[in-house]
């Protein structure tokens, strides 16, 4: 019969290693995966990770949400400037609210009853 372990030693055997939090996907290359929380209170450390080409799996409790990749220099990811006659982003101007003469959640309410 095997030797016996303490409650203890078992305890200190099953803690996770750095390893645990990751997943292998594709050949040889270890994707990261990280929870929510995790991603907001470390989001510069991910990024950084995320721009030397590690890609970063976001989890929502155990279920994948989102996907962090290195932009590769061949998407058409393009960044232009402004028209020089734009206005800033602080001074757009947006059109004036229209005054309903009824309520719009009534309405959405009686659309759904009817369906």
């Amino acid at each position: 019969m095997g030797k016996k372990i303490g409650s203890r030693q078992a305890a200190t055997q099953l803690r996770p290693t750095p390893f645990d939090n990751m997943t292998m996907y594709g050949h040889n290359r270890v994707m990261k995966t990280v929870r929510i929380a995790q991603l907001k209170s470390r989001l510069s450390q991910h990024l950084r990770e995320v721009r030397a080409g590690e890609t970063v799996t976001v989890l929502d409790r155990d279920t994948p949400i989102a996907r962090i990749v290195p932009v590769d220099s061949a998407d058409d990811v393009v960044i232009t400037r402004p028209a020089r006659n734009a206005p800033a982003p602080g001074k757009l101007r947006f059109p004036r609210t229209i005054k309903l003469d009824f309520d719009v959640v009534d309405l959405l309410l009686e659309d759904r009853r009817r369906r």
